[in-house]
């Protein structure tokens, strides 16, 4: 039986102080609970090593937003799987739209960080997805399987039963929008079907596949009530305690 998540992606979001002031609300929100769902926080690299003061020995994992391919070097600005791996991060988050389309984050690119992640023993969340142009044009399975055959390919037996997949929507990101739960459903069979043929059908099975594109209290347990989607990657309804509360505990 795939396992349940529900991962808080902070982004650009939440300074040491903030963020360890909502990883004490979440926790506090979680005492005395037994979530259905394994809960991961992600917050901006400055903010990370507070959040995992505060997390450390709870039920809560921490990730990162991003990593370097590389242990180390003259690399300004990056961070590496082993940094992150030292302050007790569980995952990381490789390509997410974000990362794509603004930074213009490449397939090769991409797969260096993920073997990367792997190699330290971080779990990449690989996150794939279509602009709204590919969708209307109905170019969206296309485009993610592209996305997935492009970085996945290659990875042996283990590497991919580590690796979880994100499908997210770009056009349903911070726009209110939501791909609906059979729209979801689809997309994450059709993401099965792309690993089946990659691996085999028992690894593409066995897949933890999570949906993000503007989930909410009001909209996540329609999502995580299909049996394709194995949970969430949620961004601003994560920056706050009560909103990423009802997400973890959704009402019917």
């Amino acid at each position: 039986m795939r396992r349940s998540i529900v991962a808080g992606n902070w982004k650009m979001h939440k300074d040491h102080t903030e963020g360890a002031g909502l990883a004490r609300e979440i926790l506090a929100g979680l005492e005395g609970t037994e979530p259905a769902s394994e809960v991961v926080l992600i917050p901006p690299f400055t903010t990370l090593p507070a959040v995992t003061d505060v997390t450390r020995g709870s039920i809560v994992k921490t990730g990162g937003q991003d990593l370097y391919y590389e242990d180390e070097g003259a690399f300004t600005g990056e961070i590496s799987a082993r940094m992150l791996k030292s302050l007790g991060c569980t995952y990381v988050l490789v390509g997410h739209s974000e990362r794509r389309h603004i930074l213009g984050e490449r397939g090769d690119l991409l797969a260096k960080k993920l073997r990367a992640a792997l190699k330290a023993g971080l779990v990449p969340i690989f996150c794939v997805g279509e602009v709204l142009e590919q969708r209307e044009a109905g170019d969206a399975a296309a485009v993610v399987a592209a996305q997935i055959q492009e970085v996945l390919a290659g990875l042996s037996r283990d590497e991919i039963a580590t690796t979880v997949v994100a499908y997210e929507p770009v056009w349903a990101i911070g726009t209110g929008r939501t791909a609906t739960p059979q729209d979801a459903a689809e997309m994450h069979s059709g993401i099965r079907t792309v690993l089946e043929d990659l691996f085999t059908p028992e690894l593409a099975e066995s897949t933890v596949i999570l949906y993000g594109g503007s989930v909410k209290p009001g909209n996540a347990a329609e999502l995580m009530a299909e049996e394709e989607i194995d949970g969430v990657l949620v961004g601003g309804a994560s920056l706050t305690a009560s909103t990423f509360l009802g997400i973890i505990f959704p009402s019917p």
